[in-house]
C-alpha cells in the first residue's frame, strides 16, 4: 500500500516562497491546487523512502498501452497518463534524479516532443540547463544539427549553436527508445560540439527493437526505467 507523507525539500521550498512573498502571490502559484495535500509518496510497510522499484512499478503500471496505434500491428506505450497522475509522474522524476543528482550534469538535452515532458522538470531537480533538440525549422536563431534514418527517409535533429559547448556534461533525455535513431542523432550532435555524453536516458525501452545496441554502438550509455512489448 502507498500512502501519503511529508513534503519533498522541493515542495517545502515552494511554500517557504509563497509565505514569503505575502499572500498576494498565492494566485501565481498553481503547483498544487490549494487544500490539496502534497503528492508525496511512503514505500511499502510504512518505509519513509519509497525504494527505486516501487518507483519503477509506479511508473510502469501508469502508461497505458494502446493497440494498433499509429497502425496496425503497432502497441503505442502513451505517456500522457503517466501525466495525468501526479504521483506517478513525480516518482518519474525523482527517479532519475537519484541517478544524476551526484554526476554533475551540466545541460539537460531534450527531444521533441515528449523528451521536453521528463527534461525541464528534470533539470530543476539537478539544477542544471535544459536545451531542446528539436524538429527542423523549429528554431529561430542559427543552429546545428544530425541527421537520422527513417523506415522511408530521413529526419533532422537541432539546437541553437553555442547552447551546448565543449566539455559540457551532457545527459540526453526522451520518453522512449525504439529503434535507436533520435538517440543515436542526438549523440552524434552532442560529439560534433565536444560535450561529454555522461548517458543517455529514457522512461520506457522496447528492446525487441534493439535501440540499445545503437545507442550503445554510437559511444553511449543508456539507462531506461521500464521495459515494455512493441514492435
Amino acid at each position: 500500500m502507498l500512502a501519503y507523507c511529508k513534503a519533498s525539500p522541493s515542495q517545502l521550498l515552494r511554500t517557504k516562497y509563497v509565505q514569503q512573498t505575502g499572500p498576494p502571490l498565492q494566485r501565481f502559484a498553481p503547483f498544487e491546487r490549494r487544500n490539496r495535500a502534497p503528492v508525496v509518496l511512503r514505500g511499502q510497510h510504512g518505509a519513509d523512502i519509497m525504494l527505486l522499484e516501487e518507483k519503477k512499478e509506479l511508473v510502469a503500471n501508469s502508461i497505458r498501452g494502446v493497440p494498433d496505434f499509429p497502425k496496425k500491428g503497432i502497441m503505442f506505450w502513451d505517456i500522457t497518463t503517466l501525466c495525468l497522475d501526479p504521483a506517478a509522474f513525480r516518482c518519474c522524476i525523482e527517479a532519475f534524479a537519484e541517478r544524476y543528482r551526484d554526476q554533475r550534469i551540466d545541460v539537460i538535452a531534450g527531444f521533441e516532443a515528449r523528451g521536453f515532458i521528463f527534461g525541464p522538470p528534470l533539470a530543476l531537480e539537478l539544477n542544471c540547463a535544459f536545451v531542446p533538440l528539436r524538429k527542423p525549422g523549429k528554431l529561430p536563431g542559427e543552429t546545428i544539427g544530425a541527421s537520422y534514418d527513417l523506415e522511408y527517409g530521413s529526419d533532422r535533429i537541432e539546437m541553437h549553436t553555442g547552447h551546448i559547448k565543449k566539455g559540457q556534461r551532457v545527459l540526453l533525455i526522451d520518453d522512449l527508445v525504439a529503434t535507436g535513431g533520435t538517440l543515436g542523432a542526438g549523440i552524434k550532435l552532442m560529439q560534433q560540439v565536444q560535450a561529454e555524453i555522461v548517458e543517455a536516458a529514457c522512461v520506457i525501452e522496447l528492446p525487441e527493437l534493439k535501440g540499445r545496441k545503437k545507442v550503445t554502438d554510437a559511444g553511449a550509455k543508456l539507462y531506461v526505467l521500464i521495459e515494455k512489448e512493441g514492435a
